[in-house]
């Protein structure tokens, strides 16, 4: 968002704010008991997968990335400036990643009726990228970043779906393409033979009971048994639970990932062999990032590369918040 959208709407009568929600650095996952069917075996069981394996083919990794920053207030109507960004690398003979394919989008956020007359025809004139949050949502501050949030989760998915995309469509024979995230957001993933979701978060519950404590206390190398979640509108898929690294010391879900395939037997042969690959992508090692357990190094590297092109504005300050005192 160029500065002179920022400076109008301010010479128009808004206040100038710089406020990075903590929120702002990553999309929400799933807060939900969905519950889920069992697709290999009688009861949900911790099955060793083997040593670390090579990929079963030429791969690529598709990750995204989104910010968003309060740039000004209109009375109590916050005006948010967001960023995201997507790319696919694909994996060279010589093991580093090539980007080929990549996409961005600036936009605003706001609630345009909330707004005063001055400030709205400000924007309006600025012809800038703008997405309204649901008018019912306006008023307390809090409940309209809450719902910039899902606009910007929205955005990011869109953007990451444009890729994914034509891309699955064009990949040549034996080549796979893993995603950081849910791969039932998007039918094209969802029903590819060689397309893998990884998701590092576990905001969704599957399992109860007995089932719950075999989810969450898997050993390092071992995976879940294959099941179907259900309970939500997202496309079909198989899934299983792979821990990455020994969680005796850390927490319940350090190095602990849920892995998602298509809906399909042949997932359920291949879930141990596939569950080797992806061990194997731990090294080295994703640090300094903080999901470093959780995080594969191919999507390290690719959400290292959108970093580096993305706004420095928008990333959370390093300094302090108190005032200047001038002392």
């Amino acid at each position: 968002m160029p500065v002179f959208w920022r400076e109008a709407l301010i010479a128009a009568g808004a206040v100038p704010a710089a406020f990075v929600p903590e929120a702002s650095l990553g999309r929400n996952d799933l807060t939900t008991v969905t519950g889920a069917d069992l697709v290999e075996g009688a009861r949900l069981r911790a099955i060793p997968v083997g040593p670390a394996a090579t990929p079963p083919g030429p791969a690529a990794f598709l990750d995204g990335i989104q910010y968003w920053a309060v740039t000004a207030y209109d009375g109590v109507t916050p005006i948010v400036r967001a960023y995201v960004a997507a790319a696919v690398r694909r994996r060279g003979p010589d093991r580093r990643l090539l980007t080929v394919a990549d996409a961005t989008r600036e936009f605003g956020v706001t609630s345009r009726p909330a707004l005063s007359p001055a400030v709205r025809e400000t924007l309006a004139r600025a012809e800038v990228d703008v997405i309204d949050v649901p008018a019912t949502e306006a008023g307390q501050p809090g409940r309209l970043l809450s719902a910039v949030q899902v606009q910007v989760d929205r955005a990011r998915e869109r953007i990451e779906r444009e890729l994914a995309e034509p891309y699955v469509a064009a990949m040549g024979e034996g080549e796979w393409l893993v995603v950081d995230g849910l791969l039932s957001d998007c039918a094209a993933l969802a029903r590819h033979p060689r397309a893998l979701g990884v998701v590092k978060s576990h905001g969704a519950q599957y399992f109860e009971g007995d089932d719950l404590v075999t989810a969450l206390t898997l050993s390092q190398g071992h995976r879940t048994s294959v099941f179907r979640p259900r309970g939500h509108e997202h496309q079909p898929v198989y899934s299983w639970y792979l821990r990455l690294w020994p969680w005796e010391g850390n927490d319940l879900h350090y190095g602990l990932v849920r892995i998602e395939a298509r809906a399909e037997p042949e997932t359920v042969e291949r879930a141990s062999t596939l569950s080797a690959w992806l061990i194997g992508e731990r090294a080295p090692l994703s640090t300094p990032d903080a999901r470093w357990d959780r995080l594969l190094y191919p999507i390290y590297e690719v959400e290292a590369y959108l970093k580096s092109r993305a706004p420095r504005d928008l990333l959370p300050a390093a300094g302090t918040r108190l005032p200047r005192t001038g002392t």
